[in-house]
């Protein structure tokens, strides 16, 4: 019976079968005939469901925190990312807004929530990145338990993002860079897999070269970011992570929405809370952070926010 087990899971793993349950596509799609992932389509729908409750839904901030430091873990006590973003959270929900809490080091404190690695599909073609990705779970390859579906749902369900992180070796925490990586699929991706049967490497150069949209499901929400270390590095990943999001055609919640600190500069890390601790206007900046990201999504919910760029079209779409 092992013996049989083991034969089963060798040719999955031969074939590439890297989804076991597949369906034809059905109405909607460009190939109805071509079967595709089931749970892509769970995920599919389901962000499709997002979006459409996304205008009439209560007014509602995806807060990040992207330190992968957890009190659970070999470290063995909480995140300064953690403590500020529970601040944000504390603020925002005194302006009436609902909040979704966002904590990436549960990926290295928690079993089942991995967030797998970019492979690059855009670099051959934009059409070959598939919105939501398609690359997970490959589960003949033991590429599964995939955060990303449940996380890019987070994404669409929100209004704003204020993302809260530290810096590491001068950039983005591992589980942030991660993330933000994997998010490629919401700066043009294809929402259509059959349009390129899957991974198709020449239909999608040949979908490229006829000319592609670049859809951007994620433009229009608001943004705050609050970027702390204590050395170096901080301002770079406030830049990075702003225009990240603004590629993406995410909206700015002005300077008070930008913010990137030292705290305890050079001094030890084990007393680094303490540090916290002392660090009032930290803890005001963090909250006019949120404030701000709540007034703009206030702004651009009642029309009063006019994206002056709007109706320009890029000559240079990538």
């Amino acid at each position: 019976e092992i013996e049989r087990i083991s034969q089963v899971a060798w040719q999955n793993y031969r074939d590439h079968r890297k989804a076991p349950y597949t369906t034809p596509a059905g109405p909607g799609f460009a190939d109805p005939e071509y079967k595709i992932s089931d749970q892509w389509r769970d995920t599919h729908q389901r962000l499709l469901a997002a979006q459409a409750a996304h205008k009439d839904s209560k007014t509602r901030v995806l807060v990040i925190s992207g330190s992968p430091r957890n009190e659970n873990s070999c470290p063995g006590e909480m995140p300064k990312s953690f403590r500020l973003a529970k601040y944000a959270i504390s603020t925002l929900e005194s302006q009436n807004v609902e909040v979704d809490f966002l904590d990436l080091s549960r990926i290295t404190a928690e079993y089942g929530k991995n967030i797998h690695p970019c492979k690059a599909c855009v670099s051959t073609a934009m059409p070959l990145c598939h919105w939501p990705c398609s690359c997970y779970p490959n589960h003949s390859q033991g590429h599964s338990q995939d955060w990303m579906a449940e996380i890019y749902e987070k994404w669409v369900q929100a209004h704003g993002v204020m993302i809260v992180t530290p810096v590491h070796w001068y950039g983005l925490p591992s589980a942030m860079k991660l993330m933000v990586d994997r998010l490629v699929c919401a700066d043009g991706g294809n929402p259509d897999p059959t349009r390129t049967h899957g991974k198709n490497a020449a239909e999608a150069k040949a979908l490229e070269i006829d000319g592609w949209d670049y859809p951007k499901p994620l433009a229009g929400r608001a943004f705050s970011v609050v970027v702390h270390g204590d050395t170096n590095g901080v301002d770079h990943v406030r830049r990075q992570l702003s225009d990240w999001l603004v590629s993406m055609e995410l909206i700015p919640s002005g300077a008070s929405g930008a913010i990137g600190k030292y705290i305890g500069y050079y001094e030890p890390y084990a007393t680094s809370h303490q540090a916290l601790d002392k660090y009032d206007n930290l803890f005001i900046e963090v909250s006019n952070a949120a404030k701000s990201l709540s007034r703009q999504i206030e702004f651009i919910r009642s029309g009063k926010y006019q994206q002056p760029d709007k109706d320009l079209k890029d000559p240079e779409s990538k």
